[in-house]
């Protein structure tokens, strides 16, 4: 294992101090957890919005923080579900008054975990309520779900509905438009090599040199198939297909796309899949309303990449467009 840390126990912490260092004006770190909030939490009458998970999918969660998006971020383990009582922590540090809500990543872990913070919350007088991302369409359940996986597509939830609590959207209203926003989004994944958690030292899966694992999970659950090596061009064409097939649209429908690394795959890669992408949705009469192509949610090193669409209406539009400064996601 080649890996620039100190102590495979206390990567996260080091990471996350490291993030506060680096963006102090966005976010600070709370004291005695893995928690980090924005700087200026908690913002009095605006609904908070929490959200996390296990680490190693940075920027996620943390790198959200800030302005239009998260309040706070709960960094778990390396993939492993945070505990409830960070969560807790998170909730209470950021609550303004208004409420909180959590957006979780469908993960049985995470879901039980974020869940049960909330019921402490509340039992301190603390509003508080959930969405559960799902995004995910490669496998009806997973090794560690039951029922689809929340991935990348959870990062519209994050900008849309900080969008919405940040114009002073209430508590109902910023939950109606993340379950919106899950409603209308898809992603699919793959991978071409395998990732490495420091604290086990060695890869989490083996892969051959020439094949590549697709509708895999972001902390390496399998996909639905082992395949020689594909060409770009028909990693896109299968994405594409399971995702209009799952949430079918119509000539003159406009969507948001995601090209999302895990890490590992350069920019070139990622530009030549939108490449294909784009190609398919015009040859639908479908139109890309805004793009991002980037690392939005990783898996340490792993070499490979998501695909995920947002169908749009005008209020999604409007949020998405919305200001936003945090440290891995700038919008002005």
């Amino acid at each position: 294992m080649k890996k620039l840390i100190n102590n495979p126990e206390v990567v996260v912490e080091e990471m996350l101090q490291g993030m506060v260092a680096a963006y102090p004006q966005f976010v600070k770190k709370l004291e005695g957890f893995n928690v980090v909030v924005r700087a200026d939490a908690p913002v009095k009458g605006k609904v908070a919005l929490v959200s996390g998970g296990g680490s190693g999918h940075e920027p996620a969660h943390a790198g959200y923080v800030g302005k239009g998006m998260l309040d706070a971020g709960v960094a778990g383990a390396v993939f492993t579900s945070p505990t409830p009582d960070q969560i807790f922590e998170a909730i209470k540090a950021v609550d303004g008054g208004a409420g909180v809500l959590l957006i979780i990543k469908n993960y049985t872990g995470d879901v039980m975990n974020f869940q049960m913070a909330g019921e402490m919350a509340e039992m301190e007088g603390i509003k508080v309520d959930s969405v559960v991302v799902n995004d995910d369409v490669a496998v009806e359940n997973s090794t560690y779900t039951v029922g689809r996986r929340g991935i990348a597509g959870t990062v519209f939830v994050h900008k849309i509905a900080g969008a919405k609590a940040q114009a002073g959207g209430t508590l109902e209203e910023v939950k109606v438009v993340a379950e919106k926003v899950i409603k209308n989004v898809r992603s699919m994944g793959m991978a071409l090599t395998p990732c490495i958690v420091p604290a086990a030292g060695k890869p989490t899966f083996t892969i051959g040199e020439d094949e590549m694992e697709i509708g895999m999970g972001i902390h390496g659950e399998p996909g639905t198939t082992r395949t020689k090596l594909m060409k770009a061009d028909e990693v896109v064409d299968h994405f594409m297909s399971k995702i209009l097939a799952d949430m079918p649209m119509e000539t003159g429908d406009e969507v948001a796309v995601m090209v999302n690394g895990l890490s590992g795959t350069p920019l070139m890669e990622l530009f030549i899949l939108n490449r294909r992408a784009s190609q398919i949705l015009a040859g639908k009469g479908i139109k890309i309303y805004r793009t991002f192509v980037g690392e939005f949610m990783t898996s340490l090193e792993m070499a490979g990449a998501s695909i995920t669409l947002l169908k749009l209406d005008e209020e999604l539009k409007s949020l998405l467009d919305a200001p936003a400064d945090t440290p891995a996601f700038k919008q002005l």
